[in-house]
């Protein structure tokens, strides 16, 4: 089987970065397969960049190698990593971006990434996506061992989406992610649905709404609010064919509280 690579950055399509970190991948490990999780996380968004790793990995082979550069320090304090987990390995800057993802699978070590050797020979310090991570990803790819990446580390930055709040029938909540389509991806996990009842009170800002428990999209009708498990494993607010983002005027990092019936 083919070495397997995936990419995750804040780049776009619009500019030539994207095709340049590829290159610096194949030019080292050019029998590696390389799949484009997104390049369109918000600009210097860790958080959102985080969100989306977290939920694409798991649906990954073991063995991969996933670089994500969403890294707004670059050139900066912030050091260059390698997370190796139980079923991959994690390549990108040391601002929390790859820590969510790492963590769900288990993290074993952690190595700050010092070894020249392994970079391209000419490192610009705006761009380490092409001069670091893609060829540490492609020697790893390649074979190389872990023990010649750096040292181990242990007080590498930390991230989580947090913990929703129960106080008896209410339940305070962030809004994790808006996706294309509207629907507000709350920091609920899924384990937590049990304590929701199938009717609830959401209050945003200062408005307030009427939704209820649901299991897909289509359950919904008219101009219903819905809570429902996405894909990703947490709930999330929706209407259907509607954007749920738009109509509740919801943005990532807002706070929504929750009463239950």
């Amino acid at each position: 089987m083919k070495p397997l690579i995936s990419l995750l950055t804040d780049f776009g399509v619009n500019d030539p970065f994207v095709g340049q970190v590829k290159a610096a991948i194949f030019t080292i490990c050019p029998d590696a397969e390389v799949i484009d999780i997104t390049h369109e996380v918000d600009a210097f968004n860790v958080r959102m960049g985080a969100f989306l790793l977290a939920s694409a990995t798991p649906y990954f082979p073991e063995n991969t190698i996933h670089v994500a550069v969403v890294d707004p320090g670059v050139g900066g304090q912030r050091r260059p990593i390698v997370i190796e987990t139980r079923r991959a390995r994690y390549v990108g800057p040391d601002n929390g971006l790859l820590i969510p993802a790492a963590e769900a699978e288990g993290i074993k070590h952690v190595y700050e990434l010092t070894n020249r050797s392994m970079m391209r020979d000419t490192i610009s310090p705006t761009f380490h996506g092409r001069d670091i991570f893609a060829p540490v990803a492609a020697h790893l790819a390649c074979g190389r061992p872990q023990k010649e990446l750096g040292r181990e580390i242990k007080n590498y930055v930390r991230l989580s989406f947090g913990e929703p709040k129960i106080d008896g029938r209410q339940v305070t909540c962030e809004v994790v992610h808006c996706d294309k389509f509207g629907n507000v991806v709350t920091n609920i996990p899924r384990r937590l649905v049990t304590s929701l009842t199938p009717q609830l009170d959401v209050r945003a800002h200062t408005r307030r709404f009427r939704a209820r428990l649901v299991k897909t999209y289509s359950e919904l009708e008219g101009n219903n609010l819905g809570f429902l498990i996405g894909s990703h494993g947490f709930v999330e607010l929706a209407y259907r064919e509607s954007s749920a983002a738009r109509k509740l005027n919801l943005r990532p990092g807002d706070a929504l509280c929750i009463t239950m019936d």
